[in-house]
């Protein structure tokens, strides 16, 4: 086997993976763009195991940890993604600056303030639900 080939589609993959990492906006996107990555250092991994001839086949142990790394890595990102598109409905990398929710600020002890008005609107709306009857209807 030639290694000049593996080696080319592995860096062409890996490059152009690289750019669109960079120039994507969608959360998802950029998480593909991060397994395709990983995808061309495993060709690598690969490649280099078949041509050292290692009898302990280290670039395809290494190929594996990668895989399940990844495997993990996709989960923990879709889960993390989709709980971000539940509180925010958008799934624009660029228009998420801190994960705080709007109208909340850092105190200086760490913990999470609300701001006056959303605590003023947050009263409001609770003193406007009307409590449940228990019973049902007289």
């Amino acid at each position: 086997m030639h290694l000049a080939y593996p080696l080319v589609v592995a860096a062409l993959l890996f490059s152009v993976v690289a750019y669109s990492l960079l120039a994507q906006r969608n959360a998802i996107l950029v998480l593909l763009s991060v397994e395709l990555m990983l995808n061309a250092v495993n060709l690598n991994l690969v490649t280099f195991d078949v041509w050292w001839r290692d009898r302990l086949h280290g670039g395809q142990v290494l190929t594996l940890f990668t895989i399940v790394i990844a495997a993990a890595e996709v989960g923990m990102g879709l889960a993390i993604v989709l709980l971000v598109y539940r509180n925010r409905q958008i799934v624009d990398v660029d228009r998420l600056r801190s994960l705080a929710e709007e109208g909340t600020t850092p105190s200086p002890g760490g913990e999470v303030t609300r701001t006056e008005e959303r605590q003023d609107a947050e009263v409001a709306q609770t003193a406007e639900t009307p409590e449940r009857v228990e019973g049902g209807a007289s």
